[in-house]
């Protein structure tokens, strides 16, 4: 059994020890601390206007829409087949819209090419959305 000096070999229980181990304990977090207490940024000098701290305004519901037909339409134009609504983030009314662009542009990339049919998919698909956004959109009929 050992009484006072050391305990294992290499290391000291003397207060000499203790104080050094403690001195450089506190100096690696004086300077971890110090690090953590950087000031703050300035702030700007003057408060932004009322314009800048406004979100952008929502995208309308029909311009939302057209995006979706026009992109499904061309998709299917391309592949031919048609996902199920569900699967392309279509509602319901959004899909008979898409299956009628669709059918028209078939017609018009067979009589007057491809750049034709992307023209008439644009323009279709805006009227058709408009008018279903017009009419009530989703939130109408009995599919509320």
């Amino acid at each position: 059994m050992t009484t006072g000096g050391s305990g294992r070999a290499g290391t000291v229980r003397d207060g000499a020890g203790r104080t050094a181990a403690a001195a450089s304990v506190a100096a690696v977090l004086t300077g971890l601390l110090a690090g953590c207490a950087a000031p703050a940024p300035a702030s700007p000098a003057s408060p932004a206007s009322p314009s800048s701290r406004t979100s952008p305004s929502p995208t309308p519901p029909e311009a939302l829409c057209t995006r979706l037909v026009v992109h499904w339409a061309r998709e299917v134009l391309g592949s031919g087949t048609y996902g199920d609504y569900q699967s392309m983030g279509l509602s319901n009314g959004q899909y008979e819209i898409l299956r009628s662009v669709v059918d028209e542009a078939r017609v018009e990339h067979k009589r007057r090419g491809a750049d034709a049919a992307d023209e008439l998919i644009r323009r279709e698909a805006r009227t058709g959305c408009a008018a279903w956004y017009r009419s009530g959109g989703p939130g109408a009929g009995a599919w509320r």
